[in-house]
């Protein structure tokens, strides 16, 4: 299967990733988990999920057509 992160990292600190295994957000540090809690309720969540069918799975699709041509 495909997977999907999002990180957000500030001065080399992860503070917030969102992983399409999951299904949420999860935080790292104090503000990270503030945040992850905020926007696992808000509309940030529904717009992660949609990048893995948007982009993902689209591009994969494309990669994965370019082997089996070459093959």
């Amino acid at each position: 299967g495909i997977e999907f992160i999002d990180s957000y990292v500030f001065n080399r600190v992860e503070h917030i990733r969102f992983n399409s295994t999951v299904g949420r957000y999860v935080g790292y540090t104090e503000l990270g988990l503030k945040n992850a809690e905020a926007w696992n309720k808000g509309p940030q969540l529904g717009q992660e999920q949609g990048e893995l069918e948007r982009f993902c799975k689209h591009n994969a699709d494309l990669h994965y057509r370019a082997i089996l041509d070459k093959t």
